[in-house]
């Protein structure tokens, strides 16, 4: 679905990513760890063709973006959902229509249709009620689940996510992890996530969703071993990918740097 063949990036004389190589298959998750400033956010920008590489191929689902024009790159994106560190949501915007910002631009669909996919995803994250709240009416964690749904919007088979349980207290950043595995289990949806939580992406890395018998979402952490075993990790450092693989070769890895992180 995703891959990064050589790709070397630079701003001005500082090298920010020097030849990494990765692949991300349909439906699999990868985790991007490191410092901050160490090439997380970059890869996310590159994966959207909102920067290009110095050198080096990036492929999103068989299409080579790596020189593609704005225009090219518009298809591209309509199958990526992105979420922000904070939410990026409009200010000036209610829920309605932050959520449905993308299928309002693209003029596609009559209003009676945007408000079903809208109150549809909404649903998703638990949000149904905030609809008509602007964003100033809601918390911290509400805005990061405003900003899964907008990035659903359109039914996306890639999610990135930059930073989305950053500055949350434990209980809300449970949630927000919760709706990432939801998405990923029960949507197939490929998924990658930078971040310098480790404690967050153990559990993604750890629990799965499943329906239980009551109808709901259950997560457990034994007996999908198939799900969690398509989860990959890559540490970066100074440009360089330093480790890539499971989750238990993560831990068990002898790199200084991976250890020192994990501990």
């Amino acid at each position: 679905m995703i891959e990064f063949q050589d790709v070397t990036k630079s701003f001005d004389d500082e090298v920010v990513l020097k030849n990494i190589s990765f692949k991300v298959q349909r439906g699999e998750t990868l985790i991007i760890l490191g410092e901050s400033g160490s090439g997380k956010s970059t890869v996310l920008k590159l994966i959207l063709g909102l920067i290009k590489p110095d050198s080096g191929k990036i492929i999103i689902d068989g299409s080579d973006i790596t020189d593609m024009s704005e225009r090219e790159l518009v298809s591209i994106r309509r199958n990526i959902g992105m979420v922000f560190q904070e939410g990026a949501l409009f200010d000036s915007l209610p829920v309605r229509d932050n959520v449905g910002y993308r299928l309002n631009e693209e003029g596609t669909l009559e209003e009676m249709e945007i408000d079903r996919d809208v109150e549809k995803h909404l649903g998703f994250v638990g949000l149904e009620e905030a609809i008509d709240k602007m964003p100033v009416e809601l918390s911290g964690g509400m805005k990061r689940r405003v900003g899964i749904a907008r990035a659903l919007v359109g039914s996306p088979e890639v999610i990135l996510y930059d930073e989305p349980t950053a500055g949350l207290d434990p209980i809300t950043k449970r949630t927000i992890v919760e709706l990432m595995i939801k998405l990923r289990d029960m949507e197939g949806v490929t998924s990658i996530f930078v971040t310098h939580d480790l404690h967050a992406a153990s559990i993604i890395a750890t629990e799965y969703a499943a329906s239980a018998e009551d109808g709901n979402i259950a997560y457990k952490s034994e007996g999908g071993a198939k799900i969690l075993s398509s989860i990959n990790f890559i540490m970066l450092m100074d440009g360089k990918i330093c480790f890539y693989g499971g989750y238990r070769e993560l831990n068990a890895s002898e790199e200084p740097y991976v250890k020192s992180f994990v501990n």
